[in-house]
């Protein structure tokens, strides 16, 4: 080192990785309406602004003059404004019309509903436009485009980054922000090691930050994105790993055993466990006679697959290790029904059972608390209420969490914590995509069971649109009076309710007015129509509001048959089940996800006699929307976890059902159906980085658990407190 130096190269690189940590009102042209504007994107600090990336590109580099442009193609042209005008149609919709020239000719460009961008542009202003060249009227023209002002010193020959802006900040303002930070921030450390770099080819973290910003040509934009895609997965999984591990670490696990209680149970069985089956059955009993670790595994199945058959094997080699087991369901009638199916097995296994549910009266409670602690009761099916302070367990090892994406991380560690070093085991009915369920649930080890064992009389679903509804009415009428019973689903509760909380809301404000889409249905309202359709039937109502002790008393009632429609939200997705219950009416159907959907339907079908559901289709003639595709795969595929495919390519991962728990995370760079090979990858990765140090706090993985904490923060600390 010379005489005089106060910072080495590696201090140098510190320097610049810490300021990635510094408020973004730090930087160079940031104050104002830009600064206000900058934190309404959620960007506060420079690493917020680095990975804030451009939305789109304009490549210059085949950038085409007016003539060159050739019809019906996707084009980039560079030219002056001419002349802006705005104006109204008769139809009151705004115009603004923005004319082009260049050497070789003339672009005409409409731009509709939107008219802020007429005091946008001025005459004599350099522009690029990118959208389809059409002919009309004897020029060509450009309905709608991309298009960017060219005031920040963009040159033909390059890739233009477009990053996504609001009201306050311009995109060339916004490019010129992220170079200075880019300039700031210089040289950073690299989280990843080298040889880790190396294996999965992959830019460093400084050069992907910078390419993806200003990409010197077009291939260096899918390198940064596939660097950013795998430490945003890495992060991710790393986060979910260590959040469980920190809470295990020091705690023993228990080596359950598999012995005479597991084999009765087997017995118990009134069919023989499929081969999907048997291979979660395996996996579970695997990880449970493990010693060495704790067990954290989903169990994903579709509707009616067994997942309750694998999880009472789960339970009995519980009995066969003398300890105890809870599961815990999101409503009382699913925890009555886990009773009801899994309780005689378990009986004839002789193992030992109660269940314990917000109405359970204080007598019985205070019986079933004082066994549960003396050790004398085996399993408790129960819902919330086994959170409670009262409710003891003299050792528990085994938690079940079921739908468990309705509860909260919190509450899953709440009851784990009534046993520490208890097993976990979480099941779902709801399809989720392997990638999704891979990255989401990183710190869940996955079983599939994707086949039925009993295939059922089947469901057949079929998507009405408004002139058809009396063919779903036919159906509910003819299933009465077989003496059967019909579910009527609708979006919200209340006609008054706002739709902004719905799945796939179709359109949105602009400056003529709101969007007009159809009428949403509520249940509310749908029970009084149909109590004047139908002055024979006996309906009833279900929705999330109401209280948990009417809610059971619906189900009930509807179970009993002392009401034959039951008129409901998506509350009805999950734990009601009625084999009574053949025809489902689904209105507005467009306005839900397919995960939904099939849920939905899975509720009719299952008993002895088939099952119909009738989707309502309040869309034009003629739509190619996704929420139309959504409808037709239905009709075609009864596959959930084809379904659930299908749904991630038609939507964003970050809609689909499981993101929620992890309050509020979202996959900015990766694209899980293209993905998947980043996917497999990360997974491994993990998994031997945590091998070579459980808590990242060796000095060569460091800057990993840094990082970690820095992305993911909310998520670590959900649990572990920081």
């Amino acid at each position: 080192m010379t005489r005089g130096c106060t910072l080495t190269p590696a201090s140098t690189r510190l320097a610049s990785t810490a300021m990635l940590q510094e408020d973004v009102g730090r930087l160079k042209y940031v104050s104002g309406a830009r600064e206000e504007a900058l934190r309404r994107l959620g960007i506060e600090r420079v690493g917020d602004l680095l990975l804030h990336i451009p939305r789109r590109y304009l490549d210059f580099s085949h950038a085409l003059t007016i003539e060159e442009a050739p019809l019906g193609e996707v084009s980039t042209i560079v030219a002056v404004v001419d002349r802006v005008v705005a104006k109204r149609t008769r139809s009151r919709m705004s115009v603004v019309e923005v004319s082009l020239v260049d050497t070789t000719g003339v672009l005409n460009i409409a731009f509709f509903k939107q008219p802020w961008i007429a005091q946008q542009l001025e005459r004599g202003c350099r522009l690029a436009v990118m959208g389809k060249v059409e002919f009309a009227y004897g020029f060509k023209q450009m309905s709608s485009p991309h298009f960017e002002k060219l005031d920040d010193a963009a040159a033909s020959g390059t890739l233009l980054p477009v990053h996504a802006v609001g009201e306050g900040i311009s995109a060339a303002w916004m490019r010129r922000i992220v170079s200075s930070a880019l300039e700031l921030v210089g040289s950073i450390v690299d989280p990843l090691p080298a040889r880790l770099r190396a294996r999965r080819q992959l830019m460093s973290a400084a050069r992907a930050v910078r390419a993806i910003h200003f990409p010197a040509q077009a291939h260096e934009v899918s390198s940064a994105r596939r660097r950013l895609a795998y430490d945003e997965l890495l992060y991710l999984q790393l986060a979910l790993r260590l959040r469980n591990d920190v809470n295990l670490l020091d705690v023993p696990a228990t080596a359950h055993r598999v012995l005479d209680h597991v084999r009765a149970l087997r017995d118990a069985l009134p069919f023989e466990l499929t081969r999907e089956q048997d291979a979660a059955v395996a996996d579970i009993l695997g990880d449970m006679a493990d010693g060495s670790r704790v067990m954290n595994r989903l169990l994903l199945g579709d509707v009616g697959t067994g997942k309750t058959a694998v999880a009472a094997c789960a339970l009995a080699a519980v009995a066969d290790t003398g300890t105890q087991a809870c599961v815990m369901a999101p409503t009382s009638v699913l925890a009555r029904q886990y009773a009801v199916k899994c309780g005689p097995l378990l009986e004839r296994a002789g193992i030992s059972w109660a269940l314990l549910t917000g109405s359970t009266p204080p007598g019985e409670r205070a019986a079933i608390t004082a066994r549960l602690a003396a050790g004398e009761l085996t399993v408790l099916f129960g819902t919330h209420a086994v959170l409670s302070d009262d409710v003891v367990f003299s050792r528990l090892t085994l938690v079940v969490i079921d739908e468990q994406h309705r509860f909260g991380v919190g509450q899953r560690n709440q009851l784990r914590a009534k046993g520490p070093g208890a097993d976990l085991l979480v099941m779902t009915a709801t399809p989720i995509p392997r990638t999704l369920a891979l990255s989401v649930y990183g710190d869940l080890d996955t079983s599939f069971i994707r086949t039925r064992p009993v295939a059922g009389a089947g469901i057949t679903t079929r998507v009405l649109s408004e002139p058809n509804r009396d063919i779903a009415y036919g159906a509910i009428r003819a299933a009465l009076e077989r003496g059967e019973r019909a579910y009527v689903v609708c979006p919200l509760v209340e006609a008054t309710d706002s739709a902004d909380e719905l799945e796939d809301v179709v359109g949105s404000s602009s400056d003529d007015g709101p969007a007009r889409g159809p009428r949403l249905h509520d249940v509310a309202s749908e029970a009084t129509e149909l109590a004047r359709i139908f002055p024979e039937a006996r309906i009833g109502v279900l929705h999330g509001r109401m209280r948990p002790q009417e809610k059971d008393a619906a189900i009930e009632a509807f179970n009993a048959g002392e009401t034959n429609i039951l008129v409901s939200t998506t509350v009805v997705e999950v734990g009601v089940d009625v084999p009574e219950a053949t025809v489902m009416l689904i209105e507005n159907g467009e306005r839900f996800g397919l995960a939904t959907l099939h849920q939905l339907r899975g509720r009719v079908g299952r008993g002895s006699a088939s099952g119909t559901c009738y989707v309502m289709a309040h869309t034009p003639a003629g739509d190619a929307s996704a929420a139309v595709q959504r409808m037709q795969a239905l009709e075609k595929m009864s596959d959930g976890f084809a379904l659930a495919e299908l749904d991630l390519k038609l939507r964003h991962e970050g809609e689909i059902l499981g993101f929620r728990q992890h309050g509020g995370v979202t996959l900015r760079f990766v694209d899980l159906e293209s993905d998947v090979d980043i996917v497999e990858a990360v997974r491994r990765d993990a998994c031997e980085l945590l091998r070579y140090s459980r808590d990242l706090g060796t000095i060569a993985v460091r800057p990993l658990r840094i990082e970690v904490v820095r992305r993911y923060g909310d998520v670590f600390k959900e649990v572990s407190g920081g």
